[in-house]
């Protein structure tokens, strides 16, 4: 018989035995459940401390610096290889890091933080003395990983969280990099993230969802026109389960990183060494004495492989494109576009439009079957883009899309080949390559909002186009006066010609070359955004700053928006987060420009009134200069919009305007009954006019020659309806060609019965 004090010792043992196996189980299973069959967000409230829970200001502030023990329960490793985020040729992968890691015990001093354009001074370091292991942790130390991706919409406005808030539209989710406050600055769209009390026990956390190797922060102040907030100095925590937090030190004591001088410049300070962690907390210390704790910010890290993880294996994007991924300065640019040159010599051809301010070269590439030669019947095809030079995406796409043609032309794709034999279509992938330059030069997350966006001499591109819109409408406003101008191929006005205008060498470069090519379709390429904005992008209205200005033909236009729009990957996603403060959504992802914000001399205007190109702006992407790591998705993303909008090009009627003898007439006009926006032939008599499917009745006159009218289908399927005409010349028209050639003038009709009257009123006298 066992004595009772030995059972109760006993059975006490064996309670414990099984709460600890318990323990264990529970916690294998909780491991084992996939992050998305969690219940995410009520784990997120049992997991964190209410704001009140940290101590007042007079107490001992302790959730800022490690608890005994902590290192044991939440272990937070420094990683000794970070993997190279440099997408292969054939696949985009992520190299797998070291399994082994070490804690951290003492992190050596960190390098100085360093601002918009400043250098890595590289030639003052000295590599540390000691074994292999040392060497190696200080390349470590100067190694970097991209962004995990606050400003491209990456990480989710639920990965987010802060101490406190001053209102929803200062609330976590609004501290991204680069983000861009309404007009109003409301209360639902605001420009960064600011605390509900200023005092250094405020945060702003990151949920990476994952073990991260973290590696940087990039903070800015608010954006705002009217208030000056941003931080001075902050500590960096982390932690992997929100619970316990250490902070990143400086030899023995905790690092306090400096953080912006003012509220517009990017601030990028490097952590010691890169830490693994699935969580990250920046907690300000000091902010801008007439200011509040506000902050944007990107973080930059390597998320580790974690190929049993369904959820994050789903969301991967790969690319199978065996493309160059990478941001190409001028130079490289060149150099690019000669590998593709040589490798399709026969579909392409480089050539210049002119030359930037600082005498760069504007450098485009034609594909073609019959490359440097206008064939009749073929339409024209345009895509520019690096107008502002710091939203660099649409010249990478323009690159990447040079390369994607010449090789599925060679693999002998039927689409690319059938695209590229029936179309002239001329890529410019940079019209401000002096802006892209300084861009360039402190890459990408460091420039800013702005930083290259105009010409070397202060110039918009975008916007520096002659304001015809006014000319066209005061005109229609005094009808007596309307005939003498237009309704198409607007003059441009006189003062816009002198030397003395405020007009950029490039956008007079790009002029004369929408002049002298007969482009029938085109598409800029811009960031900042993510929707197709179509004509016209000036208010009628001179009080009002934004609304809907449609074009007479706003059903084409809506069209042409919608075709890019619906095939890109995210634009008519509806569950998308919006960029900044608009939400496109309502109208899948395209938008009027007028009805978005009114702008003066714009290229989209410009060239629908001045030439026969329907010319829209495309906003690629909410991140104006992504990471490098970032081009292969965004191409995937863009891919397929790309070339369906080239293939609009092919929608509508076609023809050639000819006289009796089958001679082609230039400049002869093609009205479309109802919609008050004409065209005019080309040089041979050829024309291309964009129309929606359904039936036209079209007109077809010139100067000398009787009109003619037909009616004409427009199908749904690809492919231009053929509509030619054959005009006559009129008895007039004759008469005067009878005349000339025997050297003699034709008098005017008019002018013979007005002398008549004045003979027989002198006579009478």
């Amino acid at each position: 018989m066992i004595p009772l004090s030995k059972k109760g010792s006993c059975s006490s043992q064996l309670c414990l035995a099984l709460c600890a196996f318990g323990l264990a189980l529970l916690g294998d299973l909780s491991q084992a459940l996939p992050v998305e069959d969690q219940d995410y967000y009520l784990q997120e409230i049992i997991n964190r401390d209410h704001y009140y829970s940290y101590p007042g200001p007079d107490e001992e502030f302790s959730p800022l610096t490690e608890q005994p023990g902590e290192e044991e329960t939440a272990p937070v490793t420094e990683a000794e290889e970070p993997p190279k985020f440099r997408p292969g040729k054939k696949e985009l992968k992520q190299k797998k890091g070291n399994k082994k890691e070490k804690s951290i015990l003492e992190i050596p001093p960190a390098k100085n933080g360093n601002k918009k354009g400043e250098k890595n001074k590289k030639g003052n370091e000295k590599m540390p003395d000691g074994d292999y292991e040392s060497r190696r942790a200080y390349e470590v130390v100067r190694e970097s990983c991209p962004p995990l991706g606050l400003e491209t919409l990456k990480i989710t406005d639920f990965q987010l969280h802060a101490s406190t808030v001053k209102r929803y539209g200062l609330g976590a989710h609004r501290g991204r990099l680069n983000i861009q406050a309404g007009v109003n600055e409301n209360d639902f769209y605001d420009g960064a993230w600011c605390a509900g009390r200023n005092d250094p026990y405020q945060w702003i956390e990151v949920d990476a969802r994952r073990l991260t190797k973290f590696t940087g922060v990039i903070t800015q102040g608010r954006n705002s026109l009217w208030l000056s907030d941003w931080v001075t100095s902050y500590k960096v925590m982390v932690s992997n389960d929100s619970h316990a937090w250490i902070t990143v030190k400086n030899g023995s004591g905790d690092m306090i990183f400096e953080g912006n001088s003012e509220k517009e410049i990017p601030v990028l300070n490097e952590l010691p060494v890169p830490i693994v962690a699935r969580y990250i907390r920046i907690n300000p210390r000091s902010w801008y004495e007439e200011g509040s704790i506000c902050m944007r910010l990107e973080i930059l890290g390597c998320p580790l492989p974690d190929p049993n993880n369904y959820y994050h294996r789903r969301n991967e994007m790969t690319t199978t494109d065996d493309l160059d991924f990478k941001h190409h300065n001028y130079k490289e640019m060149r150099q690019l576009m000669k590998v593709v040159n040589e490798m399709c010599p026969n579909i392409t051809r480089i050539y210049n439009i002119g030359k930037s301010h600082q005498g760069l070269k504007l450098y485009a590439v034609e594909i073609s079957d019959n490359p440097g030669e206008h064939e009749v019947g073929e339409p024209e095809f345009r895509y520019i883009a690096g107008a502002h030079g710091n939203e660099v995406l649409g010249r990478e796409l323009m690159l990447l899309l040079m390369q994607f043609m010449c090789q599925e032309y060679l693999a002998g794709n039927p689409r690319i080949t059938h695209l590229i034999e029936d179309t002239r279509i001329h890529l410019l992938p940079s019209i401000n390559p002096d802006g892209y330059e300084m861009a360039y030069e402190v890459g990408s997350e460091l420039g800013g909002w702005s930083l290259g966006r105009w010409t070397q001499d202060g110039i918009d591109i975008n916007n520096n186009f002659p304001d015809l819109n006014t000319m066209l409408w005061e005109a229609e406003d005094r009808k007596k006066f309307q005939r003498k101008v237009p309704n198409h191929h607007i003059p441009i006005p006189e003062w816009y010609l002198s030397e003395n205008a405020t007009v950029a060498v490039e956008t007079r470069a790009v002029i004369a070359w929408m002049e002298k090519i007969p482009f029938v379709l085109g598409g800029n390429l811009q960031g900042g955004e993510l929707v197709v904005a179509y004509p016209y992008d000036m208010v009628r209205s001179t009080w009002k700053t934004q609304e809907h200005t449609p074009t007479p033909d706003d059903h084409v236009f809506r069209w042409l928006a919608y075709s890019y729009a619906s095939t890109h990957r995210l634009m008519t996603d509806a569950r998308r987060r919006v960029c900044h403060t608009e939400d496109f959504q309502k109208e899948d992802g395209t938008v009027n420009g007028a009805s978005w914000h009114t702008v003066a001399g714009s290229i989209n205007d410009f060239s629908y009134l001045h030439t026969n190109c329907f010319e829209l702006s495309i906003y690629v992407g909410c991140d104006k200069y992504p990471h490098e790591s970032e081009l292969p998705e965004e191409w995937e993303n863009n891919r397929e919009s790309l070339i369906v909008f080239m293939e609009q090009v092919h929608r509508g009627i076609k023809g050639m305007v000819r006289d009796l003898s089958g001679k082609g007439i230039p400049n002869a006009i093609i009205s479309v009954e109802g919609v008050n926006h004409d065209i005019r032939t080309a040089s041979d008599g050829d024309y291309w006019r964009l129309l929606n499917p359904g039936e036209y009745v079209v007109i077809a006159k010139a100067e000398g020659y009787t009109s003619s009218t037909k009616n004409c289908a427009v199908g749904y399927d690809m492919g231009a309806t053929q509509c030619d005409f054959t005009i006559s010349k009129t008895n007039l028209a004759r008469i005067k060609e009878i005349m000339e050639k025997f050297g003699k003038q034709p008098i005017s009709l008019s002018i013979r019965r007005l002398r008549q009257r004045a003979r027989q009123r002198r006579q009478q006298r």
